[in-house]
């Protein structure tokens, strides 16, 4: 078991950063799924806080984001 599973309850995870990410340490964010939900965290602080959604919370918010870019 890993430090961050030990912390987390939750096995290392395959991130995935947006291809809108322009990778030059911006305001990004990455997501990993796992057991049924949808994981999100800083890029700039893997070890900090994870927001883990449901399907259908991480659906509305992608449309949400869809509908109000910036």
């Amino acid at each position: 078991m890993s430090g961050a599973e030990a912390e987390s309850g939750i096995p290392d995870l395959a991130w995935f950063k947006s291809s809108y990410s322009a990778g030059n340490g911006g305001e990004c964010v990455e997501v990993a799924s796992w057991f049924g939900a949808t994981h999100v965290r800083d890029t700039k602080d893997k070890a900090g806080v994870m927001v883990s959604l449901t399907p259908e919370a991480w659906a509305e918010f992608v449309g949400f984001a869809a509908r109000h870019p910036v």
